[in-house]
Order: structure tokens, then sequence, then C-alpha cells
């Protein structure tokens, strides 16, 4: 499987959301990107971000 992983600072990037969006979404977890922590990293799939605008272009 090729899955391209994004830092929390390119998954910011490219929602155009500040990082401290993308980490309360996270701490209270609801709303955002699916993630996970890899190794003390939190990291998002480029799939899992691209799903996430075209959910809220859906609703």
């Amino acid at each position: 499987m090729n899955t391209e992983l994004l830092t929390i600072e390119e998954a910011a990037e490219l929602l155009r959301l500040p990082v401290a969006t993308l980490r309360h979404y996270r701490a209270q977890g609801e709303g955002g990107p699916r993630s996970a922590k890899i190794g003390r990293r939190v990291m998002y799939r480029r799939a899992d971000v691209l799903e996430y605008i075209d959910a809220a272009f859906a609703a």
C-alpha cells in the first residue's frame, strides 16, 4: 500500500487551518480528518484529509 503520510503542519496547510485547530479536533475526538500517532508524531493520511474536504462539500 502506497500511503502518503502528512505531518500535522502539512495537513493544516492543505486544509488551510491553523495547526491549533487540528490539535483541538484531535483532543476533543470530534471533527477533523482521521489521524494516528506514529512513534512520537501525529500523522494524517493524505487520502483521509482529501476525504474530509470532500465530505465538507457534500454536506
